[in-house]
């Protein structure tokens, strides 16, 4: 007897180290939901926002597409004509222990021009406009005080013209403009505009990236 009751145990208590390891990953994995926090923010052309973004430390995800806009389900033709009144933008996802919402708007605010209106060099545009869309309070209050010490401390010589506005509906870019300039590094455009940019960006913020 004693065993067949072996033989029935050991499988019992397998399962049950089986059991409390999954529950362990579980918890793990919503440990980790939990810090991760979203941010969508626009200033130009996303193949070079989503660029600088991909390389800092503590973003889980970096998606671009269109927001602010009132068209549903806008494509990138239709944003491009300004029509739609959309801008580009990404959703950004990141771990919150390992990187703040104010670490982010410090990189915004370095890696673009927020003094030019619906301009970025030699992008034109509504939809290339300079704007924070915030999430919740604590968001809008972080890009208040963000913008008013730039102004106070005259980092930029002239005004700030970055809007601030509650977020609305964020529209998923097509597919072909996830991970761009990884994928084409050798398109013009990527050559001459946006390997610059990340260069400079990785040289400033080089405690910052991955």
């Amino acid at each position: 007897m004693k065993n067949i009751l072996i033989i029935i145990l050991i499988p019992l208590v397998h399962f049950c180290k089986n059991d409390s390891l999954n529950s362990k990953k579980e918890a793990v994995k919503t440990m980790e939901q939990q810090a991760n926090e979203v941010a969508i923010l626009a200033n130009g052309c996303f193949w070079c926002t989503e660029a600088i973004f991909q390389q800092l430390r503590g973003v889980v995800k970096v998606e671009p597409g269109y927001i602010g806009g009132d068209v549903d389900n806008p494509t990138y033709e239709q944003v491009c004509t300004g029509t739609t009144h959309h801008a580009e933008a990404l959703r950004i996802e990141f771990d919150n222990r390992l990187l703040s919402y104010d670490d982010l708007l410090e990189v915004y605010f370095a890696t673009h021009d927020p003094t030019t209106l619906n301009r970025q060099g030699a992008d034109v545009g509504t939809q290339y406009r300079s704007e924070i869309f915030y999430l919740d309070e604590k968001q809008k209050a972080s890009a208040e005080k963000a913008i008013k010490q730039l102004n106070d401390e005259h980092v930029f010589g002239k005004p700030i013209v970055t809007k601030i506005s509650a977020a609305t509906k964020f529209w998923v870019a097509e597919n072909y403009h996830h991970d761009y300039f990884k994928n084409n590094p050798n398109q013009p455009y990527c050559a001459a505009v946006i390997s610059p940019k990340v260069q400079k960006f990785m040289k400033t913020f080089s405690d910052k990236i991955k």
